[in-house]
């Protein structure tokens, strides 16, 4: 306790006056009264794994069956060195410096609540709390660098004791043992967790709300097995009144944010709002991204006169997020954003890179075979849990580039710095929207709305968040990437400094098991050259073909590659 008291004192000091959030009718706002659009963004898979992140969801979902695939290879004790490795590893203040500069002014935080305390099967009294350190420790100093940057922390308790609801990787719940809902014990430790969370952070000027319990999804008394389609949800709205009443006991001052069934959107039952300093979260994913959409949330929010907040989205494309950032601005809605770090990541703001020896884990894990060492084993993991550091993460700026410039700006940047003469790699086209940069037919994911456009928008699955298709390439020369499952009509544009004002000759690197056909212009439709490829002998088969007399001026120039037949792979372009 004497920590967070001089953390308080620290942060007052530091800012001069607070800048608490609280509820005014339908907005968030600051202490002068200034509204307050939270953009914030979720570093899930640091405090709680989903299979997903580390690739493991094919045979190990849960957070505990993660650990017991790693305690199977490495010992107990090596998956507790693993642990530690990656909790120190996956947010530092460089990672909350960094998200500061890309635009976000929000965290919101997923907490697995056996950071904070024991298992009720593992507590010594029946009915009283063991608090351990390391999870207040890791808020403690998170919220010290948010404060740092002026960024709102918020406190989300994704993994309740027990775990809430039927989908089990989101909480980490043990169907052998009693969950949230079936356990009396369980709810009581909730709800001491959250009064003992309000009594260290109740004077906290950058926390910026409570959101009580994850994405709930139970089936109180329905069919479907994730309450979506509960009438009443009596047992959710009395447990998170029951958290409001405690942590209003410590904490008068701080947001509560409250989430319905069926994944936190099922609001049916609501009774008679029970404070009044509260915030109605939603999530939305693989959905369209219209006021029809948004219908219910804001329909809650002119019923009861209160905020709303999209408390957790992502994993789609550039063109969604864009397009999902425009939308909420119209209406004031904040939101969050899902994950940051995951291995092999596309459509997160920083990725995890693969190394070889954790695929063989992977694979012994999900096929069998011969048994990796104790030692291959140890390095391996060890070795992934260091990858998780900022100075090792991929960062992804055209992900960042679609949540923050090209939500206002239609205009593109160059990816990289082309110079002609020089090699262009396929992969490296502008960053910006789609019918800017570039054009492609599948760029976006929609199966909530449509289960026809349940697709990969980047079939590829690398280096970008665009529709355009990218592969792992494996050419003589190569930037690692390809593009690849081209359609006809769809096309990158590249931005080119050029040297002089001269004809250069193109050298062409592709492969295609057929004739192939492109164009290629200037931005304003201007044809330089049509070029037709001869068949290479299969899709990866690299073969050049020289087209001459490709004119830029002086200075910049922003010329489209036009795929005018489909199936085409291109790996780069080189202008001598």
């Amino acid at each position: 306790m004497k920590r967070a008291i001089a953390l308080s004192a620290l942060l007052l000091s530091q800012f001069g006056t607070s800048q608490l959030l609280k509820t005014s009718g339908q907005k968030i706002v600051n202490d002068k009264g200034e509204n307050i659009q939270l953009r914030g963004l979720g570093p899930g898979g640091w405090m709680l794994q989903e299979g997903y992140m580390l690739k493991t969801a094919d045979f190990a979902g849960p957070q505990y069956k993660i650990k017991e695939k790693i305690a199977e290879l490495t010992g107990e004790d090596g998956m507790k060195k693993f642990y530690q490795a990656y909790l120190k590893n996956g947010i530092t203040k460089k990672d909350i410096d960094f998200l500061k500069q890309a635009g976000f002014n929000s965290i919101r935080l997923p907490m697995h609540y056996n950071l904070y305390t024991f298992p009720i099967e593992q507590e010594p009294v029946k009915g009283k709390d063991t608090w351990l350190e390391e999870g207040f420790r890791m808020t403690d100093d998170l919220l010290k660098w948010c404060a740092q940057n002026k960024m709102y922390l918020i406190l989300d308790l994704h993994a309740a004791p027990g775990g809430q609801g039927n989908d089990v990787n989101i909480s980490d719940n043990d169907k052998s043992k009693p969950s949230l809902w079936e356990s009396p014990e369980n709810q009581r430790k909730t709800i001491a967790l959250w009064k003992k969370l309000a009594e260290r952070y109740k004077d906290e000027p950058w926390i910026g709300g409570y959101d009580l319990i994850n994405e709930p999804n139970i089936n109180f008394t329905g069919k479907n097995p994730n309450g979506t389609d509960e009438m009443s949800n009596a047992p959710l709205w009395k447990l998170q009144k029951e958290i409001t009443q405690a942590i209003r006991e410590a904490d008068k001052k701080h947001i509560i944010i409250i989430e319905g069934n069926g994944w936190g959107n099922n609001y049916n039952g609501l009774p008679q709002l029970w404070d009044n300093n509260m915030v109605f979260s939603f999530h939305k994913y693989w959905n369209n991204n219209d006021d029809a959409t948004l219908k219910f949330a804001l329909d809650l929010r002119n019923k009861h006169n209160i905020p709303i907040w999209l408390g957790e989205t992502g994993e789609n494309s550039n063109v969604w997020f864009t397009e999902l950032i425009q939308l909420l601005d119209q209406h004031n809605i904040g939101y969050a954003f899902w994950p940051m770090k995951k291995i092999d990541n596309i459509a997160g703001i920083t990725n995890v890179k693969m190394t070889p020896e954790y695929q063989t884990l992977l694979d012994y894990w999900k096929n069998g075979g011969k048994k990796p060492s104790r030692e291959f084993a140890t390095k391996a993991l060890m070795d992934i849990a260091e990858g998780y550091q900022f100075e090792r993460v991929e960062i992804k700026k055209d992900v960042i580039d679609a949540m923050f410039r090209q939500t206002t700006d239609a205009s593109t940047l160059p990816f990289t710095n082309h110079q002609a003469p020089g090699r262009i790699f396929a992969s490296e086209y502008d960053l910006g929207r789609m019918g800017s940069a570039y054009l492609d037919k599948d760029y976006i994911n929609l199966w909530v709305s449509d289960p026809a456009k349940r697709s990969e928008w980047n079939s590829g699955n690398q280096m970008r968040n665009d529709g355009v298709d990218i592969y792992s390439c494996h050419d003589q020369i190569t930037n690692r990437y390809y593009v690849g499952k081209t359609e006809t009509g769809e096309w990158m544009q590249y931005t080119i400094q050029s040297a002089s004002d001269k004809n250069y000759t193109a050298e062409i690197r592709y492969a295609s098991p057929n004739n192939a056909k492109i164009r290629i212009e200037d931005s304003t439709g201007n044809k330089l050259a049509s070029v037709s490829l001869p068949p290479t002998g299969g899709n990866e088969k690299w073969k050049s073909f020289t087209v001459k007399s490709i004119h830029l001026k002086k200075g910049e120039n922003k010329i489209r590659i036009v795929f005018e037949t489909s199936g085409l792979n291109l790996n780069y372009f080189e202008l001598k």
